[in-house]
C-alpha cells in the first residue's frame, strides 16, 4: 500500500509540474483550455477535482511534440509520463482495481 501512495504521490507531482508547464506557455495555454472547456480562472478549483491531473498528462501524451518538449524541459523520460497517468485517478481503466 504505501508503494501505491508514494507512487500516486509522485504521479500527482508530475501532473502539478506538467500543468504549470502548460500554463506557462503561450501556445499550449490556449489549447488546453479550448479542449478542456475549463476557463483560467477556474483551473485551480478544477485541479482538486478528481481525473484533472490525469487530464492534464493526457494532454501532455497526446501530442508527440509536446510530449517531447516536456521531457526534454523537465529532464523526465517519456515513459514516465504514462507511468504516472495510469497511477492518477481516472488515468486508466485499471484505476480502481489497484486502490
Amino acid at each position: 500500500m504505501t508503494d501505491s501512495r508514494s507512487g500516486r504521490e509522485a504521479a500527482e507531482a508530475l501532473a502539478i509540474q506538467a500543468l504549470g508547464f502548460v500554463a506557462s506557455d503561450p501556445e499550449l495555454l490556449p489549447r488546453f483550455l479550448s479542449i478542456t472547456g475549463i476557463e483560467a480562472s477556474a483551473i485551480r478549483q478544477a485541479a482538486g477535482e478528481p481525473g484533472f491531473l490525469a487530464g492534464v498528462l493526457q494532454f501532455i501524451a497526446a501530442h508527440e511534440p509536446t510530449l517531447l518538449r516536456f521531457a526534454e524541459a523537465t529532464g523526465t523520460p517519456p515513459a514516465r509520463v504514462m507511468t504516472a497517468l495510469r497511477a492518477l485517478p481516472n488515468g486508466s481503466d485499471d484505476y480502481l482495481a489497484s486502490t
